[in-house]
């Protein structure tokens, strides 16, 4: 599981999150980064399986797979991150090697858009 100090709890992290970051979608979630500001804390992952998922099995399944896989991916992320993984009703029937690759093709957007953006030397 994720450590306890990197999950978010608090309604306004997760509103930051998707309303003023940025976001990558796939078929099966959609992820969304933001930055706290001057902060040196860990990185927060917070998540949101609606009921258009699946009922509640279903849910607390999806929700256990996502913060299992997250756990591997969190120390790719700056202190003061702020992430929520959002799962879309496909990830209800999908098996985790497709969540794994799907959340790793979002967040790898995700990081690629927040490095700065370099020159081309060859002029394109």
């Amino acid at each position: 599981m994720l450590p306890s100090g990197s999950r978010m709890r608090r309604g306004e992290e997760f509103a930051d999150a998707v309303r003023k970051g940025r976001r990558a979608g796939r078929p099966t979630l959609v992820v969304h980064f933001g930055m706290r500001e001057e902060t040196d804390e860990p990185a927060l992952v917070g998540f949101v399986v609606s009921r258009a998922v699946g009922g509640a099995v279903v849910r607390n399944r999806v929700k256990r797979q996502l913060r299992h896989l997250m756990r591997d991916r969190l120390d790719r992320f700056p202190r003061g991150s702020l992430l929520v993984v959002r799962a879309n009703p496909p990830a209800a029937s999908a098996r985790s090697e497709r969540l794994a690759a799907e959340l790793d093709v979002a967040l790898d957007r995700l990081l690629r858009r927040r490095e700065p953006s370099q020159a081309r030397v060859d002029g394109r």
